[in-house]
């Protein structure tokens, strides 16, 4: 198969698909082509790839044309819609559940969309694993950077001193980046409260850190109560494929105090606030404030430290990326069951079925007569 890895365009997205050690997994028995200057942004030279089996092309436009495949990082944006065409695969975070308009692009030019979001293995989502772990620590190390006084913020330095209480973060959801989001936030000596509907996942959050932090039922009481007293509040609520719930209220944020800090790492998803919902931020422009709260919404925050998120997205999804090449999709499929439920769309159907009902659409399962 042509495998084709284009630069990504999104705003500050440093990050690349590939690295050369998983090229030269893929070159054995494929064609890897890749954009020029794809990797610099994660220290990755054209030479780098070059030695490890890749051709290097000079634009977006060559490789679209040429792949069989276009192996990505982030959703494709408007402007490379231009490049669809019938039977073309499509191997990336799509998080289509929150992209009406890229979805419709893909359903009427028949590609195939397969989102790394919604891989499904043992109830885990091992390809969003890893960017969701660095999404979650960075989430308090930006947190902390909008409480001090030149970004905007109340002037609270997350750990306190002696004598001087330390921040108030809550974070909502103890999934894997509510788990990361409390690690650092309790390693920087914050006090720290998280809020989940799953109780056994409060239980081991309590059992890693013991008299370190305060576990609550997720309701709307509990939310009511956490946001407002909050310094810090961290949101994470995850549906799988699906549009992220708005847990966090606007009349909530309207009592927290002034200089305060939302980040919602669920944008992605469509937002979980409904200040924040379908309005995501970028690096260059991160935050906006509302009732003197502010809000960051950055929809690619793994891309700001790049040459750490490439390596581990790169790690996590090559295994796939060398199966559907070499062996086809049916046959990928067979051995990899999880990769069903990543098929999102398929020749001009949507074929997971959280993305059909959140935008509305016809959900055709997927048949590969396996």
């Amino acid at each position: 198969m042509i495998i084709g890895i284009p630069k990504e365009i999104k705003d500050q997205e440093n990050r690349v698909a590939i690295i050369p050690g998983a090229v030269s997994e893929l070159a054995k028995n494929n064609t890897v082509y890749i954009e020029k200057g794809a990797g610099l942004g994660s220290g990755i030279t054209d030479q780098d790839y070059i030695e490890a089996g890749a051709e290097i092309l000079d634009s977006a436009d060559e490789i679209w044309a040429k792949a069989e495949m276009i192996y990505k990082v982030k959703e494709p944006l408007e402007s490379e819609y231009k490049y669809f065409r019938e039977g073309l695969i499509i191997y990336t975070y799509l998080h289509l559940a929150g992209n009406e308009k890229l979805t419709q692009a893909m359903l009427d030019a028949g590609v195939i969309g397969i989102g790394y979001e919604t891989v499904q293995l043992d109830g885990a989502l091992p390809l969003l694993r890893p960017m969701s772990e660095i999404a979650g620590r960075m989430a308090v190390q930006e947190g902390a950077r909008y409480l001090t006084k030149p970004a905007g913020g109340r002037g609270i330095l997350l750990q306190g001193v002696p004598g001087v209480r330390p921040a108030n973060v809550v974070i909502v959801g103890a999934g894997v980046v509510g788990t990361a989001a409390t690690r650092i936030a309790v390693g920087m000596g914050a006090r720290v409260t998280v809020l989940d509907v799953n109780i056994e996942a409060l239980t081991n959050l309590s059992n890693i850190f013991p008299d370190k932090i305060e576990t609550l039922y997720s309701n709307p009481l509990n939310i009511e109560e956490s946001v407002r007293n909050a310094d810090l509040v961290i949101s994470t609520v995850l549906i799988p494929g699906r549009k992220a719930p708005q847990l966090i209220k606007e009349d909530m944020v309207k009592q927290m105090k002034k200089g305060s800090v939302i980040v919602d790492v669920a944008i992605d998803q469509g937002g979980s606030t409904d200040l924040t919902k379908n309005r995501p931020t970028t690096h260059t422009d991160p935050t906006f404030v509302e009732h003197g709260v502010i809000h960051y919404a950055v929809a690619n925050i793994p891309g700001a430290v790049a040459m750490t998120s490439t390596y581990a997205l790169s790690n996590a999804t090559t295994r796939y990326a060398k199966a559907i090449s070499e062996m086809g999709l049916k046959a990928a499929c067979e051995r990899f069951p999880e990769i069903i439920s990543a098929v999102n769309i398929y020749e001009g159907k949507v074929t997971y079925q959280p993305v059909a009902e959140d935008l509305g659409l016809e959900y055709t399962a997927l048949d590969l007569g396996l």
